[in-house]
């Protein structure tokens, strides 16, 4: 696989973590894989829930490789007296996560407000309790970058309840092979699916069985993969990130596979085949257990698809947090879920 695959799917992944998608609020996100999808020469389709849709190629034994668009963000709750918003979350995520970060306010009027989140007493030098203050939706605010003193002041910008806010994602590409970024959660992975896409496109790779791809969009809320998928799907493919931790043997340049998560174990022989396949390519890689996450393939098998189920990624640090991954774990995750596709022959390494 030469760098330039790479170089893509880097770029990719720069656009998209660019494109606000907080759950709920994804659709350029969605025309973007749409439109990028078309410019490779596909005929990409809408779901009735908005997630894209496209056929690769293939046939028999239809396969679906997912990967989910929206990302973790927060909705107004309320307008608080003094012009600051109190938010409500919008997927998991511990609130010292976004303390002191930029964000976004998009109004339903169409309208974007910068801000940032600040505890509602943050001054050290006046509060001696900062740095032991609980963080909760009820302390942890954001303050608008507006001359707003009043609720009043905040509502006359035509900002209110159920207005989404976006997290400012700090991209950062390394020289030395690095991304980080928030939302690396699952755009790193969907820009590993655009690779793919471009592989086969260009003709460097050909699916062996009917294969598809999936873009999501309520993953981070628990039923992105619960709808859509195409008739007579046999098996999914879940390409996500994978988790980091003290007792996981994955790194952030690894690809993980996964062997059980909260929603129980994987389906035993595409799991076991994708780690014949990740040995046989000699890939970095990891088997793990994750025991808080659910993916998209849960939420299909919750909506009743009678599937196979598996889950791969890249690994990603510090989850749900400010994200790194490595341009290796995104080979390795591209290799794994072409090789699944098409046979080992496009995707072993070189000499």
């Amino acid at each position: 696989m030469d760098q330039a695959i790479l170089d893509y799917a880097v770029a990719r992944i720069v656009d998209l973590c660019g494109i606000p998608s907080p759950t709920g609020y994804t659709r350029e996100a969605e025309s973007y894989v749409f439109a990028e999808l078309e410019r490779l020469g596909y005929k990409p389709e809408y779901t009735n829930k908005r997630s894209v849709r496209v056929r690769l190629g293939g046939s028999g034994r239809p396969l679906v490789l997912a990967a989910h668009l929206d990302t973790l963000g927060a909705m107004v709750r309320s307008v608080k007296p003094s012009g600051a918003l109190r938010v409500s979350k919008l997927g998991g995520f511990p609130e010292n996560y976004i303390e002191g970060e930029n964000c976004v306010v998009h109004t339903r009027g169409g309208k974007r407000f910068t801000g940032r989140f600040l505890l509602d007493k943050p001054a050290v030098h006046v509060n001696a309790d900062v740095g032991s203050a609980k963080r909760d939706d009820a302390s942890l605010e954001i303050v608008l970058d507006e001359p707003v003193s009043k609720a009043d002041d905040a509502k006359a910008l035509g900002i209110g309840a159920g207005d989404f806010v976006s997290f400012d994602p700090r991209t950062v590409v390394t020289e030395s092979g690095y991304i980080k970024s928030r939302h690396l959660d699952d755009k790193a992975s969907s820009g590993v699916l655009l690779a793919f896409a471009k592989l086969v496109a260009d003709g460097a790779a050909s699916p062996e069985r009917e294969t598809w791809l999936l873009f999501t969009n309520y993953e981070e809320v628990g039923h992105g993969g619960s709808a859509g998928l195409p008739a007579g799907v046999e098996e999914f493919l879940a390409v996500d990130m994978g988790a980091i931790g003290d007792d996981l043997g994955a790194d952030d340049r690894s690809v993980s596979i996964c062997a059980k998560d909260s929603g129980g174990p994987y389906d035993l022989e595409m799991t076991d085949a994708l780690i014949a396949l990740a040995r046989g390519l000699g890939l970095r890689h990891a088997v793990d257990v994750f025991p808080f996450y659910g993916s998209d393939a849960g939420a299909a098998l919750r909506a009743g698809y009678d599937i196979r189920h598996a889950l791969i990624g890249p690994g990603v640090q510090a989850s749900h947090g400010y994200e790194r991954t490595h341009r290796e774990a995104l080979r390795g995750a591209l290799a794994l879920a072409g090789a699944y596709c098409c046979g080992s022959a496009a995707f072993a390494p070189a000499g």
